[in-house]
């Protein structure tokens, strides 16, 4: 990585229509047959737009890493990050935790931006597993450390509110890179120390 200490990440998606998105909307509910004609829901299209528009835009952040003048060498993991994304499939929710971890390298990431990149990459039409891997990647990519361990347990209202109703199951997905991967006892430890059962 450059000596630089931050790494700006751009956030705003070009072409959102709010206006759009609402008369979107509006034809969607209209046409479930939810007359939109009453005092309660007469507003609830532009609700709708500004809360997915909510949803789909993350806040934008410095990526500060700073030198590991003190050639730390043990895992440094952050658990139990609130996270919520948006399954792409039904556009229904799915809200959990995710748990990151990383051996480091050269440089360490200021904590509270391990949360920053979850957030990131979750404020968009996901799937799990991709959102797993794009976690961990990125952060492979940006700071160069020997191991990253990305794990997400969530539960998906796709499955627990329509079709199969499976309330309260949860998924759990894992992305570990590096010596993480390779060396069985990094790859326990990771594990244990965010609260897995393996």
């Amino acid at each position: 990585m450059s000596s630089n200490a931050t790494l700006h990440v751009l956030h705003q998606a070009p072409g959102r229509d709010l206006s759009a998105a609402e008369d979107a909307a509006a034809a969607f509910l209209e046409a479930l047959g939810i007359d939109l004609d009453t005092e309660s829901l007469r507003d609830t299209p532009r609700r709708m737009a500004h809360g997915y528009a909510e949803l789909f835009t993350p806040r934008a952040f410095d990526l500060t890493t700073f030198p590991n003048d003190e050639n730390y060498d043990e895992l440094v993991l952050v658990r139990n990050v609130p996270l919520r994304s948006v399954c792409e499939h039904h556009l229904l929710p799915f809200v959990g935790t995710v748990h990151i971890g990383y051996l480091p390298g050269e440089r360490i990431i200021g904590l509270s931006k391990l949360a920053r990149v979850a957030e990131h990459f979750a404020c968009r039409p996901q799937v799990q597993e991709r959102l797993t891997k794009q976690i961990a990647d990125w952060l492979d990519e940006q700071l160069h450390p020997r191991g990253v361990g990305v794990v997400i347990n969530a539960e998906h209202s796709c499955m627990t509110l329509r079709g199969v109703c499976s309330t309260g199951s949860a998924t759990v997905t894992s992305t570990l890179l590096g010596v993480l991967r390779e060396d069985p006892r990094s790859r326990q430890e990771f594990f244990a120390l965010a609260g897995i059962n393996t």
